[in-house]
Protein backbone atom coordinates (compact mmCIF):
# COMPACT_ATOMS: atom_id res chain seq x y z
CA UNK A 1 0.00 0.00 0.00
CA UNK A 2 1.08 3.34 -0.61
CA UNK A 3 0.77 4.98 2.94
CA UNK A 4 0.48 8.84 2.14
CA UNK A 5 -2.32 8.05 0.06
CA UNK A 6 -4.01 5.97 2.10
CA UNK A 7 -3.43 8.62 5.04
CA UNK A 8 -5.03 11.31 2.48
CA UNK A 9 -8.03 9.09 1.88
CA UNK A 10 -8.56 8.78 5.58
CA UNK A 11 -8.34 12.31 6.29
CA UNK A 12 -10.52 13.24 3.99
CA UNK A 13 -13.12 10.86 4.76
CA UNK A 14 -12.85 12.42 8.76
CA UNK A 15 -13.24 15.82 7.03
CA UNK A 16 -16.57 14.69 5.40
CA UNK A 17 -17.10 12.62 8.47
CA UNK A 18 -16.75 16.09 10.23
CA UNK A 19 -19.09 18.29 8.34
CA UNK A 20 -21.89 15.34 8.21
CA UNK A 21 -21.65 15.44 12.64
CA UNK A 22 -21.87 19.28 11.86
CA UNK A 23 -25.18 18.65 9.95
CA UNK A 24 -26.38 16.28 12.52
CA UNK A 25 -26.06 18.93 15.44
CA UNK A 26 -27.66 21.74 13.27
CA UNK A 27 -30.71 18.81 12.81
CA UNK A 28 -30.21 18.78 8.78
CA UNK A 29 -30.99 16.06 6.56
CA UNK A 30 -28.68 15.00 4.08
CA UNK A 31 -28.18 16.71 0.69
CA UNK A 32 -26.38 16.49 -2.05
CA UNK A 33 -23.15 18.76 -1.11
CA UNK A 34 -22.35 15.54 1.41
CA UNK A 35 -24.20 13.41 -0.94
CA UNK A 36 -21.10 14.40 -3.22
CA UNK A 37 -18.60 14.73 -0.65
CA UNK A 38 -19.31 10.84 -0.25
CA UNK A 39 -18.93 10.07 -4.17
CA UNK A 40 -15.65 11.77 -3.78
CA UNK A 41 -14.62 9.10 -0.88
CA UNK A 42 -15.67 6.54 -3.17
CA UNK A 43 -13.88 7.53 -6.33
CA UNK A 44 -10.85 7.62 -3.51
CA UNK A 45 -11.56 4.49 -2.50
CA UNK A 46 -11.92 3.47 -5.82
CA UNK A 47 -8.53 4.69 -6.73
CA UNK A 48 -6.98 2.64 -3.55
CA UNK A 49 -8.50 -0.31 -5.11
CA UNK A 50 -6.47 0.27 -8.54
CA UNK A 51 -3.74 1.02 -6.72
CA UNK A 52 -3.78 -2.30 -4.45
CA UNK A 53 -4.15 -4.63 -7.66
CA UNK A 54 -1.32 -3.16 -9.57
CA UNK A 55 1.00 -3.75 -6.29
CA UNK A 56 -0.04 -7.32 -6.42
CA UNK A 57 0.76 -7.60 -9.93
CA UNK A 58 3.90 -6.18 -9.48
CA UNK A 59 4.51 -8.88 -6.80
CA UNK A 60 4.18 -7.07 -3.58
CA UNK A 61 2.27 -9.07 -1.33
CA UNK A 62 0.22 -8.13 2.12
CA UNK A 63 0.71 -10.53 5.08
CA UNK A 64 -2.29 -12.16 4.96
CA UNK A 65 -4.51 -11.58 1.13
CA UNK A 66 -7.82 -13.10 2.30
CA UNK A 67 -8.38 -10.27 5.30
CA UNK A 68 -6.54 -7.62 2.93
CA UNK A 69 -9.02 -8.22 0.00
CA UNK A 70 -12.00 -8.17 2.59
CA UNK A 71 -10.73 -4.89 3.98
CA UNK A 72 -10.81 -3.42 0.45
CA UNK A 73 -13.94 -4.80 -0.51
CA UNK A 74 -15.65 -3.87 2.79
CA UNK A 75 -14.33 -0.28 2.36
CA UNK A 76 -15.91 -0.23 -0.94
CA UNK A 77 -19.00 -0.83 0.16
CA UNK A 78 -19.73 0.97 3.30
CA UNK A 79 -20.61 4.04 1.67
CA UNK A 80 -23.04 3.18 -0.68
CA UNK A 81 -24.59 1.03 1.51
CA UNK A 82 -25.14 3.80 4.19
CA UNK A 83 -25.99 6.17 1.33
CA UNK A 84 -28.74 3.80 0.12
CA UNK A 85 -29.97 3.42 4.37
CA UNK A 86 -30.14 7.16 4.42
CA UNK A 87 -31.48 7.95 1.11
CA UNK A 88 -34.38 6.05 2.51
CA UNK A 89 -34.55 7.76 5.61
CA UNK A 90 -33.69 11.55 5.38
CA UNK A 91 -33.68 12.94 8.49
CA UNK A 92 -31.53 14.14 10.70
CA UNK A 93 -30.33 10.23 11.98
CA UNK A 94 -29.55 9.87 7.81
CA UNK A 95 -26.94 11.89 8.51
CA UNK A 96 -25.50 10.48 11.32
CA UNK A 97 -25.48 7.13 9.91
CA UNK A 98 -23.38 9.07 6.59
CA UNK A 99 -21.13 10.41 9.31
CA UNK A 100 -20.56 7.13 11.24
CA UNK A 101 -19.89 5.35 7.96
CA UNK A 102 -17.26 8.52 6.98
CA UNK A 103 -15.48 7.00 10.09
CA UNK A 104 -15.73 3.83 9.26
CA UNK A 105 -13.52 4.24 6.28
CA UNK A 106 -10.12 5.21 8.05
CA UNK A 107 -10.76 2.43 10.70
CA UNK A 108 -10.96 0.05 7.49
CA UNK A 109 -7.95 1.99 6.23
CA UNK A 110 -5.78 1.54 9.04
CA UNK A 111 -6.32 -2.35 9.05
CA UNK A 112 -5.64 -2.70 5.24
CA UNK A 113 -2.36 -1.08 6.43
CA UNK A 114 -1.41 -3.72 8.78
CA UNK A 115 -2.14 -6.26 7.25
CA UNK A 116 -0.70 -4.91 4.37
CA UNK A 117 2.42 -4.70 6.54
CA UNK A 118 2.57 -8.07 7.51
CA UNK A 119 0.27 -7.88 10.99
CA UNK A 120 -2.18 -10.56 11.65
CA UNK A 121 -5.82 -9.59 11.45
Amino acid sequence: MITGYAVAVALCSLAVAAWAFVLVARNRPPKKPLLTGLAVIEVLLLAQVVISVVLLIGGDRPGNMVTFIAYLVGSLLVLPIATVWALAERTRSATAILGVACVTVPVLILRMSEVWGGASA
